[in-house]
């Protein structure tokens, strides 16, 4: 019998003792907002008073959080005055259930010998937040006799199918005028050529007749050769009067050279200089003319 009371005792002081403790050791939580939108970023505020004789410890990132997402954690320096100690926290949770309200705490730790002992504040609630509002049981129209212009999406199967025509006229116009059509084409590239030289051969001639030199008379037979040879692709650059004179079956031809060239080579200028270039000019004029005749 005095076993069972000495027992009995030891199991009431037991009490005792950590009722005590859990008066001495206070615990406090709450959150830094009322409501939060999902997956918002919210504070969660922990505090814990207690006697300094007492090891307590704080949730770190390694705690199950539950269905709170943890963030991150801000610590502050413990504060001991009238031998009671405080310690602080704000823990950075997310909150992703779908609860109207979410109510939630965050214990601190009593750390003895061989264990240790979970202390929970009162539970904080949290409001979920919506985003979209929701819909009234009855819908309120309002009444306009105004004229609402409405945006038409552009047709793409329409723009399809004016491409398709269109490509298949161009081929269709291609199959049948397209030998003329590239004909045409070559003969206004070779006008336009021919218009260029022209210009350019009447400035170096005026300037040969004015002043005739070697300069004059060398840049003459030059555009004359270049023109020449991009009419019939024989290499007239390289030929000689006489080669040249051959080539085009005109004899009269390498006297035309002669007068020119007796300034390259006598430096001195000869008579009639004015008909020798005319007479080049022809020659070139009635190349080009041959050209276009012979275009397929």
């Amino acid at each position: 019998m005095g076993k069972i009371l000495r027992l009995i005792c030891c199991f009431l002081l037991l009490v005792a003792s950590q009722f005590t403790q859990a008066q001495e050791l206070k615990v406090e939580g709450y959150f830094l907002q009322d409501s939060a939108m999902l997956g918002e970023r919210v504070g969660y505020v922990l505090k814990a008073s207690y006697p300094p004789h007492l090891n307590v410890l704080f949730p770190d990132s390694a705690y199950q959080f539950g269905s709170m997402e943890y963030l991150g954690k801000d610590t502050f320096t413990s504060y001991t005055q009238d031998s009671t100690t405080l310690d602080s926290a704000v823990y950075y949770l997310s909150n992703f259930s779908l609860e109207p309200i979410k109510q939630y705490r965050l214990p601190v730790f009593e750390v003895l010998r061989y264990d240790s002992i979970s202390h929970f504040p009162a539970e904080a609630s949290l409001h979920l937040k919506l985003t979209i509002d929701e819909m009234p049981e009855e819908l309120t129209f309002k009444e306009t006799n105004r004229y609402q212009p409405i945006k038409k999406d552009f047709n793409y199967p329409y723009l399809l199918i004016g491409l398709s025509a269109l490509i298949l006229v161009g081929l269709l116009l291609l199959l049948v005028f397209g030998k003329k059509v590239r004909r045409n084409w070559r003969i206004y590239q070779e006008k336009r050529r021919q218009k260029r030289f022209l210009i350019q051969w009447q400035k170096t001639k005026e300037k040969f007749v004015a002043h005739p030199s070697l300069d004059t008379a060398d840049e003459l037979l030059a555009l004359w050769k270049g023109r020449m040879e991009a009419l019939t692709g024989m290499p007239y650059k390289e030929w000689t009067a006489t080669e040249t004179a051959a080539h085009l079956e005109m004899p009269e031809v390498l006297k035309d050279f002669r007068k020119i060239e007796l300034i390259i080579y006598a430096n001195r200028p000869a008579e009639d200089v004015q008909e020798a270039c005319d007479h080049l000019e022809a020659i070139s004029t009635s190349t080009y003319h041959q050209k276009i005749e012979e275009l397929p």
